[in-house]
């Protein structure tokens, strides 16, 4: 056989292969689409479970390595760290957020890195749950969570890590509680100062006009009004999700069209379409409390906010806190996510900003060594009490202060290293000695 005809031939033959693996996905995606999905695949014991708050340990997996999302394996280490990581998830979201896919799966990751991985889950929130504000939420259901994970882990030290509203939450438990035994806290593309930028500042900025015109002519408050006509149904929820990256929400759909050949496209592809699709409804009570306390009135930017009849001041929170910010993040911009850094007292803190957007920053293929790695290392630094190792990665914008004296450099030397082949760029390291 000549070479033109032999060419010819080798590619019918993988057009045909490719014809066949894409009407078998397409098969599967019509009709057996829950085939394609595999999100939540991740063992876990379940600690607690309430009305509806949950939690969950998810302990050292079976294998001697796992999967990494660019196709490289990590091994795993069994000899773990005594003080447990709590990750927190938003509300309104489902507890695959952290376990999204078996090779990019944030509680696999984190306790093959040798943590005490628990997960606090939040429940689907139904119509009797509409009252639930940010009170029951920050102080009552956290609280109730650390307790039994401090119970099942035998440690009452703990680093938590949250995302979002996960972050928020997070921190108004420490401004509430000023809990001595939560050593770290980690951050990734929390809400703090709404006056910089972004779709939600467009929305404060839009609510705060109307708002101020109201409580200055008429008597009507917000927090007067039943929570369940304020409770936002699953479908608003998706849209926020998908409003930060809305072409994106498009465009997918044609790359799907064009890899259904490719199986693990194609499943990459329903499993985050699955997630999507299936928010959760967000509490009226949090809304209440959100809209007034957090969007109208900046709060949260001042250090100090009222929480139902409790003030949470997280201009008093010392924890070492590592925090992160998407650098496309259209919802939760690095300018408001890194007001937290002039608000809290905490001597050692750093501030990020990290390659994706608002749910890529922690969600995607890149989260894993911008963001994952990063914050494990951080962790286990604050853990071991080893000195971070020195970063060989490329240069990153720094401003070093002291907590004391801004603007100075600190008389330390220690710095927060990012992770290898790290591309986040490190924008503030602050550390006394």
């Amino acid at each position: 056989m000549n070479p033109l005809a032999k060419r010819l031939l080798d590619q019918g033959l993988a057009t045909n292969q490719r014809v066949a693996q894409a009407a078998g996905n397409g098969f599967d995606w019509l009709f057996r689409r829950n085939n394609l999905v595999k999100s939540g695949h991740t063992w876990f014991e379940l600690v607690y479970d309430g009305d509806p708050m949950a939690v969950r340990y998810y302990g050292l997996p079976d294998e001697d390595e796992i999967e990494l999302a660019d196709g490289s394996t990590m091994p795993i280490r069994r000899e773990q760290f005594k003080r447990p990581l709590v990750l927190v998830p938003p509300l309104g979201v489902t507890t695959e957020t952290f376990d999204l896919l078996p090779h990019r799966s944030l509680v696999k990751y984190m306790a093959a890195c040798g943590f005490k991985t628990y997960l606090i889950d939040w429940g689907k929130p139904k119509k009797k749950h509409a009252h639930l504000g940010l009170e029951d939420y920050a102080e009552t259901m956290m609280g109730e969570a650390l307790a039994e994970i401090r119970r099942h882990s035998g440690c009452k030290e703990i680093s938590l890590m949250g995302w979002c509203m996960g972050g928020l939450i997070s921190l108004l438990y420490m401004g509430l509680t000023k809990d001595p035994q939560v050593k770290n806290l980690v951050t990734v593309a929390s809400p703090i100062d709404l006056r910089g930028g972004g779709l939600a500042t467009g929305v404060a900025q839009a609510l705060n006009v109307p708002a101020q015109m109201i409580r200055r002519y008429t008597d009507f408050r917000l927090h007067v009004l039943d929570p369940s006509v304020l409770s936002a149904p699953p479908w608003l929820t998706t849209l926020a999700f998908k409003l930060t990256d809305p072409l994106s929400s498009v465009t997918s759909y044609w790359d799907l069209i064009t890899r259904l050949w490719d199986r693990e496209f194609v499943e990459s592809h329903t499993t985050t379409s699955d997630y999507l699709n299936n928010m959760l409804l967000y509490p009226g009570g949090v809304v209440q409390d959100m809209a007034v306390k957090v969007a109208v009135d900046n709060k949260l930017a001042t250090g100090e906010i009222e929480i139902g009849s409790k003030l949470a001041e997280l201009n008093k929170i010392q924890c070492s806190l590592l925090v992160f910010a998407g650098e496309t993040d259209s919802l939760v911009p690095p300018s408001i996510a890194e007001r937290i850094m002039d608000v809290v007292a905490s001597s050692d803190k750093a501030f990020y900003v990290s390659p994706g957007g608002h749910m890529g920053v922690t969600l995607g293929s890149r989260a894993q060594q911008a963001v994952w790695a990063q914050a494990a290392d951080w962790l286990q630094a604050r853990d071991s009490g080893r000195k971070p190792r020195k970063s060989a990665a490329g240069k990153s914008r720094v401003a070093n202060t002291s907590a004391n004296s801004p603007g100075k450099p600190p008389s330390g030397k220690a710095k927060v290293a990012p992770a290898k082949k790290q591309r986040a760029r490190k924008v503030k390291n602050i550390k006394s000695t």
